[in-house]
């Protein structure tokens, strides 16, 4: 049997490993883009903004994530270190939430920026938009903080009981569980939050283009406005694909995770590590800019592998 643990581990570190740097490098590029525009041009428009602080976000994100999963791969010892593994998981956390939560943001600037109604709150906040987004960034980033901070509370009261016990691990469990529960609502609460602002944001960009499309069938020109609406989906329902898939993987995680290695959370991981590093290269396609520094970028390294 120690022979199958040990393949599995090794197949599982060669694979986060693989969709975390390359996440990390798809995500750092667009971090570089943006800041070498920053640079250049003084200044940011609000959509550079929300990518900056989520390309920051996700590189982090699978940078803790890839040490965590090394860590307890490699050296799973070291994680029963007092301050490691609370550490590990509260910084996990607050870069996930920073992640779900800034995405969420982008979503609703999208939509608000794109999408086309006549109702006068819907016109304000096209207006207002703009002015809004640091204030959203910036609640994004404290909620995001309170949640680490709440996470590594639980994981450090969690492991003193769990180490103090007495050996009855579903009990403890229980005993947790019961106890932590307002701070599981609160979670729950900003999650659920999140995922409803992607859900709406989806559905009126949706309704959106369909009624833009069904008064231009009669103009034989294209539309650019509909280029817009079809870039904003793609990024919209790429996201929301991911924040599903994410709030199932959470689930089944507490479900699977007191029985070790299982197929079923190996499959989970790997969907984990991929969606950061998958919807933000889909950001970088939708973005003329990113994808003609993309672009650019691969064509001097062919080059230069083909010249060698």
């Amino acid at each position: 049997e120690q022979p199958n643990v040990t393949t599995y581990n090794a197949m599982a570190l060669v694979i986060v490993t693989l969709e975390a740097f390359g996440g990390m490098w798809i995500n750092a590029f667009i971090v570089s883009v943006i800041c070498m525009a920053w640079v250049k041009k003084k200044t940011l428009n609000s959509n550079e903004k929300i990518l900056l602080l989520l390309g920051c976000s996700r590189f982090w994100y699978l940078c803790i994530s890839w040490i965590y999963a090394f860590l307890s791969i490699i050296y799973p010892n070291y994680l029963h270190i007092h301050p490691t593994r609370q550490t590990a998981e509260g910084v996990h956390s607050f870069f996930n939430c920073s992640n779900l939560w800034v995405s969420a943001c982008l979503c609703v600037f999208y939509c608000t920026k794109i999408a086309i109604f006549r109702n006068s709150f819907f016109i304000y906040l096209k207006v207002k938009i703009d002015k809004l987004v640091p204030a959203l960034l910036l609640g994004s980033v404290l909620f995001s903080l309170v949640i680490g901070i709440l996470v590594y509370n639980i994981s450090d009261k969690w492991q003193c009981k769990n180490s103090t016990g007495s050996g009855n691990s579903w009990k403890v469990k229980f005993q947790m569980d019961e106890q932590f529960l307002p701070i599981y609502f609160f979670t729950g609460f900003g999650y659920a939050t999140a995922f409803m602002a992607v859900i709406f944001s989806a559905l009126l960009l949706l309704f959106s283009l369909w009624r833009h499309k069904r008064n231009m069938q009669t103009n034989s020109m294209k539309d650019l406005s509909v280029d817009a609406h079809i870039k904003a989906m793609k990024s919209i329902l790429s996201f929301l694909a991911m924040y599903i898939i994410n709030c199932t993987s959470f689930i089944v995680t507490m479900i699977y995770e007191s029985q070790g290695e299982n197929p079923t959370m190996f499959v989970i991981y790997v969907c984990l590590y991929a969606f950061p590093g998958v919807h933000s290269l889909i950001l970088i396609f939708s973005n003329p800019k990113l994808e003609k520094t993309l672009l650019r970028v691969l064509s001097c390294v062919r080059c230069k592998v083909c010249l060698r």
